[in-house]
C-alpha cells in the first residue's frame, strides 16, 4: 500500500518535506480487528508536534494521522461490531490498558498506557489501517467522508473542551486561536448555548471575518481585551501567548481549558509576563485538556448528526500531505484540512 512515512524528527520550518512516499506492507489485523480501506485523513497539529519532536513517536519510521474515515475491508474472527464496508471512524485514541482505574472510570484518556493512532500505532496517512474494533465509530450518514474526518479529533477535543468549561447557557465564552477545533467550537457552542455569546480571538484579520462570518458575536485580536470579561475561554492555539493574554480577560472566578496536546517553545518567554493580580488573582481556573476518550467521540458524532454540524474544509491528495502541514505551520488556516486518499 501506498503510504506517508516520517523517518526522522524534523523542524518543519527547516525541512519543508518530513513525510515521504512509501510502500509499505498491508497492515496485519488480529481476531478482534478491523481492517479498513482509508478514504480520508485530517490533518492535525499534533502532527507537527509529533514530527518536530515534542511528542516524539516511540519509533521511526511512522504513518501520522489520527482522524481517519474509511470503509471495512475486513474483519478478524471474532470481531462482531462492524461489517464489511460500513464506513467507520478513527480518532486519537488506539488504544488503552482497560484495566486501570482511570479506564474502569471512564477516563481512558488518562491511562498510564494509552496509545495514540498515528503516533504509537500506524496512522492514517496511507491507504489502508488496522484497529480494534473497539476503538473505531460508526460515521453519521449525515456527512461526507471530507466532512468527516475533522469530527474525530478537532470537533471530539472541541467537545470535550467546552465540557470542562462547565459554561451554562447565558454565560460568555471565549475561544482564542480559530483553527480547525475552535470553528467547530463555535457552532457547537452556539447550538447547545443558544443565550449564550461568543468572543473570538485571532491574530489574523481573514479569521477575525470568518469567525463573525459563523455567528461569533465578537472578534478582535490576541492582545485585545474584551468588550466584558467572559466566563471562560478556550485556548486552541500551540504557543503561550495566547494563554497569557487569554487570562486578563476572564471573570473571578472563570475557567481556561487549554485545548492542546503540547505547547510550542519559540515564545515560551511570554510566561515571564504573568502578573499574578491581573491573569490569576480572584480564583481565576486553568485547565488541560488530555487526549480524548471514546465517550468524547461518541457523543460528539451523535451531537454533530443532530445539529447538524458540519466543518469547514480545504482538500489535499494523499501526496500533498507536506503542503497541508507547512500551510498549517504557517497558519494559513481556514476552517480543517483533509486529505483525499481513496
Amino acid at each position: 500500500m501506498k503510504a506517508m512515512i516520517l523517518k526522522e524528527i524534523s523542524s518543519i520550518d527547516e525541512n519543508g518535506t518530513p513525510l515521504k512516499m512509501a510502500d509499505l506492507p498491508m497492515p496485519v489485523y488480529g481476531e478482534r480487528d478491523i481492517l479498513v480501506k482509508i478514504v480520508t485523513c485530517g490533518v492535525c497539529h499534533t502532527e507537527l508536534d509529533e514530527i518536530e519532536g515534542r511528542t516524539p513517536p516511540p519509533r521511526l519510521p511512522l504513518v501520522p494521522g489520527h482522524q481517519i474515515v474509511g470503509l471495512v475491508e475486513a474483519v478478524g474472527n471474532r470481531a462482531r461490531k462492524f461489517e464489511i464496508g460500513d464506513r467507520v471512524g478513527i480518532g486519537w485514541i488506539y488504544s488503552s490498558c482497560g484495566k486501570c482505574r482511570f479506564c474502569l472510570s471512564g477516563y481512558e484518556n488518562l491511562c498510564a498506557d494509552f496509545m495514540a493512532t498515528g503516533r504509537d500505532a500506524n496512522g492514517g496517512y496511507a491507504e489502508y489501517t488496522a484497529v480494534s474494533e473497539d476503538f473505531a465509530y460508526k460515521i453519521p450518514d449525515t456527512f461526507s467522508d471530507s466532512e468527516a474526518a475533522p469530527l474525530l479529533c478537532a470537533g471530539a477535543i472541541g467537545y470535550r473542551s467546552l465540557r470542562l468549561t462547565g459554561i451554562r447557557d447565558g454565560q460568555t465564552l471565549g475561544l482564542t486561536g480559530f483553527g480547525a477545533s475552535a470553528h467547530l467550537v463555535l457552532k457547537m457552542a452556539m447550538k447547545k448555548y443558544p443565550a449564550s455569546r461568543v468572543f473570538v480571538f485571532a491574530r489574523s484579520q481573514k479569521e477575525r471575518e470568518f469567525a463573525k462570518d459563523l455567528g461569533a458575536y465578537w472578534a478582535g485580536g490576541t492582545e485585545d481585551m474584551s468588550p466584558e470579561k467572559l466566563d471562560c475561554i478556550i485556548d486552541t492555539t500551540p504557543v503561550w501567548k495566547p494563554v497569557v493574554e487569554a487570562l486578563k480577560n476572564l471573570e473571578p472566578g472563570g475557567r481556561l481549558v487549554i485545548n492542546a496536546i503540547r505547547k510550542e517553545e519559540a515564545d515560551k518567554g511570554y510566561l515571564a509576563r504573568l502578573d499574578y493580580p491581573l491573569h490569576l488573582w480572584l480564583e481565576k481556573e486553568i485547565k488541560s485538556v488530555a487526549n480524548v476518550a471514546r465517550n468524547d467521540v461518541r457523543e460528539f458524532l451523535e451531537l454533530a448528526a443532530l445539529i447538524p454540524l458540519k466543518p469547514e474544509v480545504e482538500e489535499f491528495g494523499l501526496e500533498e500531505a507536506n503542503k497541508a502541514l507547512v500551510e498549517l505551520k504557517q497558519r494559513k488556516i481556514r476552517g480543517a484540512k483533509v486529505l483525499k486518499i481513496g
